[in-house]
């Protein structure tokens, strides 16, 4: 490998690290955050947070490494020119489309990489948080008591708080529970807590010694009730599926489904489906091809122009591939055309960007006007 491809090679190689790693750790950290609200609103449970990270984040790669290859040509062409390093290849006999191929070397395994997370490890993925989701959601709401937590169940009308047991044969230690009826308002302390199973598998929430107070509101109407033991039937949690639940939970199936299966099935949610596992792959070559004449900037005008048109171009890349799915999804584009159309466009824009970028123009010539013959005197 030549000097200049070495350099070149190894400039993207650093730039995109460091794209990568920036992206990932702010992805990680929103996605957390989301996942520790829901943990403490009692939709997840505590201990599969970092599984669900996990898996979210390998969903998220395949987008993550194409922006991060993008950025990472476009900033080191860009810096070339900035620098006037470009100069010096230029007068070294080199040209911009001679950066094709250390660009190319770095883009194609990152572009293998993108087909085997999308055609393989995404729909896994997408298949885990799927199952880690429905079991937590056919779990009791005892269950899902974690010691030291406030949770709350059937949309807020119970709310569960716990302590560690303290004797062996208890699940629970202190448990008090707040229990809004249509006429009744709830509060019951015991001292534990403990679920049984009965014989026709009917569940049953037994506390110990305990009390109960009842009010009314609106009105002065108090109980008070000392139990030793209180059983509470335990139904597990139902979702009555409305529309809107229904079709995340399609779209779900549809991403967790395997791309084999995908090929197989004609219906436009498979192929909507494979039209984005196999856009992204294309999108990485793309991208990387268009940064090389959006990073070829003149030296002595600002960057932010600059840079803020190659990011809509990247944008406007990424969102036309969405709306593609969309229109094979709905039926208005066959997955024959709407699997290459977006990527012969931007190919052919990228190309002819280039082509503008490196082709030599002509000089023109200067028409001088003729000089008026001496007059004799």
């Amino acid at each position: 490998m030549s000097l200049f491809k070495r350099a070149v090679f190894s400039e993207i190689t650093s730039h995109a690290g460091i794209v990568f790693s920036t992206l990932l750790v702010v992805w990680l950290s929103v996605l957390i955050v989301r996942l520790l609200g829901e943990a403490a609103s009692g939709d997840i449970g505590a201990n599969v947070v970092l599984g669900l990270a996990a898996f979210s984040s390998i969903t998220a790669l395949p987008v993550i490494l194409s922006v991060s290859l993008f950025v990472a040509v476009l900033t080191t062409v860009t810096r070339s020119y900035r620098e006037s390093e470009m100069s010096v290849w230029f007068a070294s006999g080199l040209s911009l489309a001679q950066w094709l191929r250390p660009v190319l070397q770095f883009a194609l395994p990152v572009a293998a990489v993108v087909a085997v997370l999308t055609l393989f490890a995404s729909p896994w993925s997408y298949g885990q948080i799927a199952e880690y989701r429905q079991r937590f959601e056919h779990r009791s709401d005892l269950s899902r008591i974690t010691a030291g937590q406030f949770i709350e169940t059937d949309d807020g009308n119970r709310v569960f708080f716990a302590e560690s047991p303290k004797h062996s044969g208890d699940e629970l230690g202190k448990v008090v529970a707040r229990i809004i009826e249509p006429d009744w308002l709830s509060v019951v302390t015991a001292d534990s807590a403990a679920i049984r199973m009965e014989p026709n598998g009917d569940r049953f929430l037994v506390l110990g010694p305990g009390h109960r107070y009842d009010l009314k509101p609106g009105t002065p109407e108090v109980r008070l009730l000392d139990f030793d033991r209180y059983g509470v039937r335990i139904e597990s949690r139902t979702d009555p599926g409305s529309l809107e639940t229904a079709r995340l939970a399609a779209l779900q199936e549809i991403k967790a489904r395997p791309t084999l299966e995908l090929l197989h099935g004609h219906d436009p949610e498979s192929l909507s489906q494979l039209m984005w596992r196999l856009a992204l792959p294309l999108a990485v070559l793309n991208l990387a091809l268009i940064a090389l004449p959006l990073g070829a900037v003149n030296p002595r005008l600002g960057r932010s122009g600059d840079l803020l048109i190659a990011g809509l171009v990247a944008l406007l890349y990424m969102n036309l591939i969405n709306l593609s799915r969309g229109w094979i999804l709905n039926g208005a584009l066959s997955f024959g055309v709407g699997v290459w159309l977006v990527h012969a466009v931007f190919l052919a824009l990228g190309l002819v960007m280039m082509w503008r970028r490196t082709r030599v123009a002509r000089p023109r010539r200067s028409r001088r006007p003729a000089h008026p013959r001496a007059s004799p005197l």
